[in-house]
This record gives C-alpha cells, sequence and structure tokens, in this order.
C-alpha cells in the first residue's frame, strides 16, 4: 500500500505517522514491527532543467544522430 505522511520532529527522533486509513487496512498495532520504503520527493532536477518535450519520435532522433555520427 502506498501513502504519503509527514515526519515531524518527536523528542530527539523524527517520527511518521501513518494515516488512519493505512493503520485500519494494515492492521497496524502499537508496538508491531512496520517495514516501509522511504522515498523523498526531490524534484530539484527538474526545478532545475524542466521537462524536455520533443517533437519527434525518440527512435527518429537516434537514427539521426547514428547517421551522423558514423556517416551512414
Amino acid at each position: 500500500m502506498e501513502c504519503v505522511a509527514k515526519a515531524r520532529k518527536w523528542g530527539n527522533s523524527v517520527g511518521v505517522i501513518f494515516p488512519r486509513h493505512v493503520v485500519e487496512k494494515e492492521h497496524i498495532k502499537p508496538n508491531k514491527d512496520v517495514r516501509f520504503l522511504i522515498l523523498q520527493d526531490d524534484t530539484t532536477f527538474k526545478k532545475t532543467f524542466g521537462t524536455v518535450k520533443m517533437k519527434k519520435p525518440t527512435q527518429q532522433i537516434m537514427d539521426e544522430l547514428r547517421k551522423e555520427l558514423y556517416h551512414e
């Protein structure tokens, strides 16, 4: 199951509070071990360079580059 939760300061640590619907669906109880995957929402590259919209299909661009590089 995927969900988004905000990490918050909790004493000298950082804690994550799971939304109620996740707790209920996954039967999470206090002191139960929970395994989760951490993915940072890092869009620095996209913010810096933006997205590239190609007017030509990728294969066509690759074919043109190959012709130029290898003089085919």
